[in-house]
């Protein structure tokens, strides 16, 4: 992706670091989030216009503590230290930071010493987040102190003539009061910033980024249907017109009767060119017998990619494959060897076979959902596709929690039908991020017509959410629970009980697997 400005985030493993990632995007400035171990070569390679060193769990003093090269801090690139990564920056250049004997967790009371640019127009005293058990004792040379709180002398820091910040506290968080005002004064006063972030400048820079690519040889796209592979797909179209192929694999984890609706739409509604390919037998094949979420996964997006590669030979000049990947789905797919461990792989991500004869193209690699939205927007894509809920890569095989067989599919896509035909028909539809239902590997007994059943467990589960990092569960009323798990318990046969998940992301994922 070609962006003029950004601010490089490099993450010390803070459960906030995302977070930091939307507010800059929020001031219309593109953010990016590499692991600590980016080489200096590689920092300088981005050219950001700023560099921002999260939070960390760790303690700098900790064995095999995460840390950076000293001479990122001789590039000429303003620096903003956000808790361990204000401690890191003190630390490596000689000041002393030590164990606190009264930790900081919550909030504070953030104390401005004097006016300085990171300060512009905030509040003298405010509440702050903290998070941290040690403090800065003694400073490095050439660095002064901007404000101090109770237990921290040094709250923030600075050394104003090479333009290298910090602060004890997480201005990314809403619990700090003046954190918005803190994060554009280090955006638009300190690296001075333009903010010309937004959906049409992505469109037309990845569109000249395409072409450049991929020159005259044809495209193959993954279309699912979905909002990504969607906008993904028009935004090809856009960028290489007759040249994109484009592929429906209905591998027969797609929710009822979606397989052949995707196929009308598209050929249709957006004279896309596609090949609709029936491959459910050798999915369930493949499939038969596996219980383990990963290796679902894994299976699911080798097969895609196998299938994708057997379509692809048919075109000699074809050798690039398209997919609506997103920034969650890079983040919580991340080795272990990164800053993060993976919570699941995605299919669309870790799923894929190491060596693939076709070289992927992913234009939203680095967006979140809600950008991905804002740009099908930008291309007068109609609402009603910009508005469906996410569905994952792998489709009901991960809403099937077991082994996958036809019965279980057929059970699962019938509830599913009813669950969001009856929150569209209460109009609530819109009003949340993603609902589906879950089919349990467990049964229960139950009572229908005088006689004993014992059948399936669903879960129903509903979440508000703005990007998928974090999520809420959704209030139902409960009468509409009611409505919802009567008429599914009425209509599905081999279902005798229906329960509403009210986990929120974390603890929990968004997908039970």
């Amino acid at each position: 992706m070609i962006v003029d400005e950004k601010i490089l985030i490099i993450d010390f493993g803070s459960q906030y670091t995302q977070l930091i990632a939307r507010r800059i995007r929020e001031s219309k400035v593109f953010s990016i989030v590499k692991p600590y171990t980016i080489t200096l070569e590689e920092v300088k390679k981005l050219k950001s216009t700023g560099i921002i060193l999260s939070g960390g769990p760790q303690s700098v003093y900790a064995k095999n503590a995460y840390s950076f090269d000293k001479e990122l801090l001789n590039i000429g690139i303003p620096i903003l230290g956000i808790c361990y990564g204000l401690q890191l920056i003190c630390k490596i250049l000689g000041g002393v930071v030590k164990k606190a004997k009264n930790r900081e967790y919550g909030k504070s009371v953030f104390k401005i010493n004097e006016s300085n640019k990171l300060f512009k127009n905030v509040k003298r005293s405010s509440i702050v987040w903290m998070s941290h058990g040690d403090l800065i004792t003694k400073l490095p040379k050439d660095y002064v102190a901007l404000g101090t709180s109770k237990s921290s002398p040094f709250c923030s820091v600075a050394n104003l003539k090479d333009e290298i910040y910090g602060v004890q506290f997480h201005p990314e968080v809403n619990h700090t009061e003046e954190g918005e005002k803190i994060i554009k004064n280090f955006l638009f006063n300190i690296c001075k910033c333009k903010g010309e972030w937004k959906s049409s400048n992505f469109i037309t820079s990845t569109i000249k980024q395409i072409r450049k690519n991929i020159g005259p040889g044809k495209v193959i796209c993954a279309l699912s249907g979905g909002v990504d592979s969607t906008v993904a797909a028009l935004l090809m179209k856009k960028a290489i017109g007759n040249k994109l192929i484009c592929v429906h694999i209905d591998n027969g984890l797609m929710r009822k009767n979606e397989s052949e609706e995707i196929e009308k739409v598209f050929k249709n509604k957006f004279k896309l060119k596609v090949i609709h390919i029936n491959a459910k037998e050798l999915f369930l094949k493949r499939l038969k017998g596996i219980s383990n979420p990963e290796e679902k996964r894994k299976i699911i997006g080798k097969t895609f990619i196998k299938v994708f590669e057997k379509e692809a030979k048919k075109y000699s000049d074809l050798k690039f494959l398209v997919q609506g990947t997103l920034y969650p789905d890079v983040i919580e797919s991340s080795p272990v060897n990164g800053t993060s461990v993976t919570i699941k792989t995605h299919h669309n991500v870790g799923g894929l076979p190491k060596k693939m004869n076709l070289k992927l193209i992913e234009p939203f690699r680095d967006l979140f959902k809600d950008e991905v939205r804002n740009i099908g927007r930008e291309m007068k894509i109609p609402k009603i596709f910009l508005d469906r809920h996410p569905f994952p890569g792998p489709g009901l095989a991960v809403r099937i929690i077991g082994e996958i067989t036809e019965n279980r599919l057929n059970i699962i896509k019938e509830a599913d039908e009813i669950f969001i035909s009856e929150i569209k028909k209460k109009k609530l539809y819109q009003k949340i991020w993603q609902a589906f239902v879950v089919l349990l590997p467990i049964q229960t007994v139950g009572v229908m017509g005088d006689s004993r059943t014992y059948e399936n467990v669903l879960a129903l589960r509903a979440i508000t959410s703005k990007d998928g990092m974090t999520a809420d569960w959704f209030r139902f009323d409960n009468e509409t629970l009611s409505e919802i798990s009567n008429k599914i318990i009425n209509n599905v046969r081999g279902v005798n009980r229906v329960v509403y998940d009210i986990s929120s992301k974390p603890p929990a994922t968004i997908e039970w697997e």
